[in-house]
C-alpha cells in the first residue's frame, strides 16, 4: 500500500511537532495555481501598487499646502510650478484638484486591481478543488470504507473556501502592507532621515511578537478546521439517517454528538482568540511608542528648523496611514494561520495517490469479454489478516450466467469486487480472456462490466438522469433500459414519467422501485458482463421472474455473462452454474438440481427458504 493510505486526513510528518509550525509550510503550494493566470495577477499587483501611491499623494500635498499657507513658500519647485500654471485659476484650487486627483486615481486603480485579484482566486479556488476532488475520486474503496464523508466534503468546501479568502484577501493585505509601508519610508526618509528611523524603529519589536503568535495560534486553528469536519461529518450522516433517528427517539443521542463535536470547535475557538487579542493590544502598544515617539521628536526638529511645519504635517498624516496596515497585519497573520491549517488538509486530499492504478504497459481492451476466471484467488481486506476469499476458482464465458451464494460474510460480494478490480488478489489471478485482468487499463475493464450493487444509489435527479448517468441517451434508449429492468411499469404512471424527480439517494422511491432503476442504469451500458449484487433483495417474485426472462429471454442477455450474489436462492436457481460458499471457500458447484442431491450447503438453505425442512431434524 502506498502513502496514500497513511495522509487522508490523518497526520503527516509536518503534523508532528505542532507548537512550532511557522505559517507558510503548505501556504507556498498555492503559488502554483496562481501561474496560469500570472497576467492577470500581475496587472492586480500593478494596480494596488498604483493605488497605494496615490494613496499618498493628497497627504504630501496636505503637508505642502500648509508650509506654503503658514509662509507663502513652496518646498519644491516642481510643486510651484505645477500650481502656479496658466491652467489653474489659483494656488488654493491647484492644491484642491492635487488632492482630488489622488483620491480619483486611487478609486479607479483599487477597483481595477481588487476585481483582477479577486477573480484570479476565484480561478484558484476551482482549479483547487477540481484537483482535490480528481483526486479523491481516483482512490481505491477501501479508503473510504475508513473515512466519513461529511468530513471529506468540509475539506472540499469549507476548507477550500478559506485558501480562496486567502487568496482573495490575505495576499492583498499583503501587497497593501509591503508597498504602504516602502513607500510610505521612501517620501518620509526623503523628507528627514532621523524622523523616518525613530518613526520605524519601535516598529522592529512586532517581529518576535509575530513569531510568538503564529507559532501557537496555528495549532488550535487545524483543530478547529477538524472539529468543522467532524460537525458536517455527523450531520451528514443524522440527515441521511433521519428517518431511523427518529424511529429509535435517538434524537437527543445525536443532538449529543453535535454537542460534543461543536464543543471542540467552541473550546479551540476561544483558545485562539485569547492568544490572538494578546497579540493585537502588542500592536497597539508599539504604535504608542513610534507616534508618540514621532510627535515628541518631531516638534523638537520643527522648532530646530530641520524640517518644516508642511513637512511634519506630512509626517503625522502618513503615520496616521501607517496605523490601519499595522492593525491590518494582525488580522492578517490571523488569517494566514486559519489558511495555513485549511491548506493542510486540502493539500493532503490532493497528494492522495492510489493504490490500484493501471499497471505500466496496460493495454485497452479491445473487443467484448468473452470470459472471466479465477484462478487460486485468495484476498484480504487492508489492514486485517483474515482471508475472506481462499483458492476460489471459477470460469464464466459468454452466455453464461454463474450463481454464488452463501451465508452473510462468506465472501461472495467480495468477488464482485474483484472482478471490477476495486481491489487486487493477494495471491492468484482475475483473467479476463485468458490474460490477467491487470494487463488491461482499468477504464476500459469497467466500461464493459454494468454493475448493480445490493444498495442501489441514486443521485438527487430525475429517473432519466440517473439512468442515463454519465452518458448521453435518447428518451428511447432510457425507456428501453427501464423496460428491460422491470422499472417502465411503474415509471409509465407517474405523472411526470422519466422526468420525477426521485429526491435524495432516491428517498421518494420504494427498495424495489430503486433497485430497478439501478438495473436499467446498468442494462443501458449493454454491458459484456452484468453484476448483480443481491440486486434483486428488494423484489417481489412476481417481479423478479419478469426481469430475469428480459435479461436471458434475447438479444443481448444471449451472450452475456452474468454474475449473481443472492441470498434468495430462487434468483439464481437458472444458473449455468451455482457456487457455495462458506468463510471464502467454495464448498460445492453446480447446477441446482444436483446440488439439491447433494444435500449439502445449498440444500439446507434451499430447505429453510422454501418451507420443506424436517420439523424433527
Amino acid at each position: 500500500m502506498t502513502r496514500a493510505m497513511a495522509v487522508g486526513l490523518s497526520k503527516d510528518s509536518s503534523d508532528l511537532d505542532e507548537e512550532k509550525q511557522i505559517v507558510g509550510k503548505k501556504i507556498y503550494r498555492v503559488l502554483p495555481y496562481i501561474k496560469p493566470y500570472w497576467q492577470r495577477a500581475s496587472f492586480a499587483i500593478a494596480a494596488n501598487a498604483s493605488a497605494r501611491a496615490f494613496d499618498l499623494i493628497p497627504f504630501i500635498a496636505i503637508g505642502m499646502a500648509a508650509d506654503y499657507y503658514s509662509s507663502g513658500i513652496f518646498t519644491d519647485s516642481r510643486v510651484e510650478s505645477l500650481v502656479n500654471s496658466s491652467y489653474l485659476p489659483s494656488v488654493e484650487v491647484g492644491f484642491g484638484l492635487l488632492i482630488f486627483s489622488g483620491f480619483v486615481f486611487l478609486a479607479i486603480s483599487q477597483g481595477i486591481g481588487e476585481f483582477l485579484w479577486q477573480s484570479t482566486a476565484y480561478r484558484v479556488q476551482h482549479d483547487i478543488r477540481m484537483d482535490a476532488t480528481a483526486s479523491l475520486m481516483r482512490m481505491e474503496a477501501s479508503y473510504f470504507e475508513t473515512r466519513q464523508s461529511g468530513n471529506l466534503m468540509s475539506v472540499l468546501s469549507a476548507d477550500v473556501a478559506q485558501l480562496e479568502d486567502l487568496v482573495s484577501d490575505a495576499s492583498t493585505s499583503i501587497i497593501r502592507i509591503v508597498i504602504t509601508f516602502s513607500a510610505s519610508f521612501g517620501i518620509l526618509f526623503w523628507m528627514s532621515p532621523k524622523l523616518a528611523l525613530i518613526l520605524f524603529a519601535p516598529l522592529l519589536l512586532i517581529l518576535p511578537m509575530v513569531v510568538w503568535f503564529s507559532t501557537r495560534v496555528q495549532r488550535r486553528y487545524k483543530k478547529q478546521r477538524e472539529s468543522t469536519g467532524g460537525i458536517v461529518a455527523i450531520l451528514e450522516n443524522v440527515l441521511s439517517g433521519v428517518i431511523v433517528v427518529q424511529a429509535y427517539n435517538a434524537t437527543e443521542y445525536e443532538q449529543s454528538r453535535v454537542s460534543g463535536e461543536s464543543a471542540e470547535y467552541r473550546d479551540q475557538a476561544i483558545q485562539a482568540s485569547a492568544l490572538r487579542n494578546r497579540f493585537l493590544p502588542g500592536i497597539y502598544v508599539v504604535a504608542g511608542i513610534s507616534f508618540g515617539l514621532l510627535v515628541s521628536a518631531g516638534g523638537w526638529l520643527m522648532n530646530s528648523g530641520e524640517i518644516s511645519v508642511g513637512q511634519f504635517v506630512t509626517f503625522l498624516l502618513i503615520s496616521t496611514r501607517m496605523t490601519m496596515p499595522m492593525f491590518i497585519m494582525g488580522m492578517l497573520l490571523n488569517q494566514l494561520q486559519r489558511g495555513e491549517a485549511a491548506a493542510r488538509r486540502v493539500f493532503a486530499l490532493i497528494d492522495l495517490e492510489p493504490s490500484i492504478v493501471d499497471e505500466p504497459g496496460a493495454i485497452e481492451l479491445d473487443g467484448s469479454i468473452e470470459s472471466i476466471a479465477f484462478t487460486d484467488v485468495t484476498f484480504a481486506y487492508p489492514n486485517t489478516e483474515v482471508n475472506v476469499v481462499n483458492n476460489v476458482s471459477f470460469e464464466a464465458k459468454s452466455g453464461d450466467f454463474l450463481g454464488v451464494m452463501g451465508h452473510t460474510g462468506a465472501g461472495k460480494s467480495t468477488i464482485l469486487k474483484l472482478v471490477e478490480r476495486f481491489y487486487v488478489p493477494g495471491q492468484g489471478e482475475v483473467r479476463i480472456n485468458g490474460r490477467n485482468i491487470t494487463d488491461f487499463s482499468i477504464e476500459s475493464v469497467r466500461n464493459r462490466i454494468g454493475f448493480v450493487s445490493q444498495d442501489p444509489f441514486l443521485f438527487f435527479g430525475s429517473v432519466r438522469d440517473n439512468v442515463a448517468y454519465a452518458r448521453v441517451a435518447s428518451d428511447a434508449e432510457v425507456q428501453a433500459a427501464l423496460e428491460a429492468s422491470g422499472a417502465w411499469e411503474f415509471i409509465s404512471v407517474l405523472p411526470e414519467g422519466m422526468d420525477t424527480e426521485v429526491g435524495d439517494r432516491g428517498v421518494r422511491l420504494s427498495g424495489g422501485q430503486r433497485a430497478r432503476i439501478s438495473l436499467a442504469r446498468a442494462l443501458l451500458m449493454d454491458p459484456d458482463v452484468l453484476i448483480l449484487d443481491e440486486a434483486s433483495a428488494a423484489l417481489d417474485a412476481e417481479t423478479e421472474k419478469r426481469i430475469q426472462q428480459s435479461l436471458f429471454g434475447g438479444g443481448k442477455g444471449k451472450n452475456r455473462i452474468t454474475i449473481a450474489v443472492a441470498h434468495r436462492l430462487a434468483t439464481i436457481r437458472n444458473a449455468k452454474e451455482i457456487i457455495a460458499m462458506v468463510d471464502g471457500f467454495i464448498v460445492e458447484r453446480g447446477i441446482h438440481n444436483d446440488l439439491i442431491t447433494n444435500d449439502n450447503v445449498y440444500a439446507s438453505q434451499w430447505s429453510i427458504q422454501t418451507g420443506q425442512i424436517d420439523t424433527e431434524e
